[in-house]
């Protein structure tokens, strides 16, 4: 029988030969972290290779994703989908396996990792939904989720300060089912890590509230078998500390950055495999070895014994266990379509002036009672953000069963934890801050759109509009950076209906994250009838027609609809024909039939101003080199709101002479 050693350094062969085959990638943390994943992955680790998707399997995330040559190898080793042909075509057009691991390429692989920290940040969230739907469903006798979330991370996870928001939060909330092994092998890129990466670890999570167990021997099976079984008995997260040694077997680079981002060469893998007592060719696995590793037999039987618990909590609880199933497929409640359609015909007939955030709120309070999948939160805002609404309960430690998270001040691992538990299934996540720290959650929701998660962000104090915070507040940029960012959905409505039209399309959203802009001041309601009122849901519709065709066309979103709308009035009474087209989402209407676009903004009609208190450049797409455009080229001002609107040109008058100069071109 292959002894522990053979069955790790069938990784470590794996990997080195896919790193050279490619003549890129990172043979080092595979090769050093593959005796923690051999035990981990064997004696630890439920997963049914099988079925990469049942819903009670551990979650493994590799947050040093450049190793992914480490995931690539055990997935295939333990029988996933993934041929020894996929490994060989590491890293190439349209593989199974690239550069880093990428949810919904590879079967098995539960997010998509390489920005560091960020894994890390999303086994969080993976724990926080296992620590919630347990909370939720679980009844007694009947533990149908109860999973563990492992995590593989090194020196460069922990400098990444998202490792601080989210470690910190999962301490506070008691993850116990969180287990992060740290690859503790003192190397970067740049080299030994002792010259800029000097921090007590073990004591800085000890502080966060996790248990931490130190100096584990990380090519010692017993000692990592020892950890992993303290870990599972605790009742707060875990890190193992696991001293690894780099590039593991290779004699001349392992210890070294020479062996973490480049092939190790041919020569030095022939004197590696001399080192290792591994005697067979370049992708060369002994049956022997691939026998050991199988564990489609053992997965099945974990999925089987599952199934008839689930089927005895069927028995006893129907409804929970219908409402499990649901969530877990990703489906919303048969009726909200209709009910939310209801909603937004009564928010119609109201009519009411009110800042687009208390609108946000409105659309919350309806839809949070028809939606128990939502799992809120705000990063220490919500005061502002308006996202609590009547039927929010905290999620804390002692009692995981709520609805809302608080997230206190971190943007960035809040957007990355919302990854994660969007990733595992059965919740809906949305989070809030201000438009402007965005940017500190930039990365997490490009990570998103990447992902093609639903995970819905709330952000509001949209504009200059918010007054005398001042620039550091005031968004500019923000807009366009989120509007060229591919597959995110970026609404920022102009009114009530308009805030519940997106809310209800980011919720039905399946393939991918939205973006909701709101205000801090009160906006106008804008009277439709029922075929206006139903184009909003296109992005992109008229708003306020003329009597003929068309000479000039107002394009806005959000506050400044208002503006454009009064600016119209002014103009036709100058007996000019002029349209406002509401562009509450840009990708929306960008992703309309040619015949549909061409009615609300026809070609022909090339005299266009669009009017935005954001970045002026976004709109030249829509208004075209001759068009004009009144938006912002400079950051704000701290000084009351309307005092900074008529400041920055964002007045009827400014309209009007554009439309002026504009016409007479």
């Amino acid at each position: 029988m292959p002894s522990r050693r053979e069955r790790a350094n069938a990784i470590r062969a794996l990997s080195m030969d896919a790193v050279q085959k490619a003549n890129s990638g990172h043979p080092g943390a595979p090769m050093g972290m593959a005796d923690i994943a051999e035990v981990l992955w064997r004696d630890h680790l439920k997963h049914s290779p099988t079925n990469p998707l049942w819903a009670d399997r551990d979650r493994f995330v590799l947050s040093n994703g450049h190793g992914s040559m480490l995931i690539y190898s055990l997935l295939h080793l333990t029988g996933y989908d993934l041929s020894i042909d996929d490994l060989k075509n590491f890293r190439q057009l349209h593989s199974k396996t690239p550069g880093h691991p990428e949810f919904g390429y590879t079967a098995g692989v539960e997010t998509t990792t390489g920005p560091l920290g960020q894994g890390l940040a999303n086994a969080v969230g993976f724990a926080l939904a296992e620590k919630v739907m347990a909370a939720q469903f679980n009844q007694p006798g009947h533990e149908i989720v109860d999973h563990n979330t492992y995590v593989f991370l090194g020196d460069g996870c922990l400098m990444e300060g998202i490792s601080h928001e989210v470690c910190s939060l999962a301490g506070t909330l008691g993850l116990n089912k969180l287990t992060a092994f740290y690859d503790d092998n003192g190397i970067s890129i740049d080299g030994e890590v002792h010259g800029w990466f000097t921090d007590d670890t073990p004591r800085r999570f000890e502080a966060y509230g996790w248990q931490v167990i130190r100096n584990v021997d990380g090519h010692d099976a017993d000692e990592i078998q020892m950890a992993i079984d303290t870990a599972r008995k605790s009742d707060r997260p875990t890190l193992i500390c696991c001293k690894t040694i780099i590039g593991f077997g290779s004699p001349n680079k392992q210890g070294k950055e020479a062996s973490h981002g480049a092939a190790l060469g041919d020569a030095e893998i022939a004197l590696t495999r001399e080192a290792l007592g591994w005697s067979h060719g370049p992708f060369e696995i002994p049956a022997e070895i691939y026998a050991e590793w199988d564990a489609k037999q053992k997965g099945a039987d974990a999925e089987n014994e599952w199934n008839k618990r689930f089927a005895a909590y069927e028995a006893e609880f129907p409804a929970l266990a219908a409402e499990f199933k649901r969530r877990m497929a990703g489906e919303l409640p048969a009726d909200f379509a209709e009910k939310a359609s209801k909603f937004i015909r009564d928010v119609a007939t109201k009519g009411e002036t009110i800042a687009s955030r208390k609108a946000s709120q409105n659309c919350l309070n309806a839809f949070g009672p028809l939606l128990p999948e939502l799992l809120g939160g705000s990063a220490d805002l919500a005061g502002s953000n308006l996202t609590l609404w009547k039927g929010c309960k905290p999620v804390v430690a002692e009692d995981a069963s709520g609805n809302y998270m608080y997230y206190g001040v971190r943007e960035f691992g809040m957007a990355a934890i919302m990854n994660g538990v969007a990733l595992h299934g059965g919740l809906i996540p949305y989070g809030a801050t201000f438009l402007m720290f965005m940017e500190y959650a930039r990365n997490a929701v490009r990570m998103s759109a990447l992902m093609k998660q639903r995970v819905i962000y709330v952000f509001t104090h949209d504009s200059i509009g918010l007054g005398e915070d001042g620039p550091t507040h005031q968004p500019i940029e923000q807009l366009t950076s989120l509007r060229t960012t591919p597959n995110l959905d970026t609404w920022r409505p102009a009114d009530t209906v308009e805030s519940a039209v997106a809310w209800k399309h980011a919720v039905e959203r399946k393939d991918g994250p939205s973006a909701l802009i709101f205000s801090r001041q009160n906006l106008p309601f804008h009277v439709r009838d029922n075929e206006t009122e139903t184009a909003i849901a296109r992005g992109g519709y008229i708003l306020k027609n003329c009597a003929g065709e068309p000479e000039l066309i107002l394009i806005a979103t959000g506050s400044e609809v208002s503006l454009a709308v009064d600016a119209a009035d002014k103009l036709a009474a100058q007996g000019r024909q002029v349209r406002v087209v509401s562009m509450p989402c840009t990708s929306v209407f960008d992703a309309q039939d040619a015949a549909y676009k061409q009615q609300v903004l026809p070609v022909e009609v090339g005299a266009r101003i669009a009017i935005e208190a954001a970045h002026a450049d976004y709109w030249y797409k829509y208004v075209g080199l001759e068009g004009r455009i009144i938006g912002m080229s400079t950051y704000g001002e701290s000084a009351p709101a309307d005092q900074l609107f008529e400041e920055f040109g964002f007045t009827v008058e400014n309209i009007l002479a554009a439309a002026e100069e504009l016409l007479e071109d």
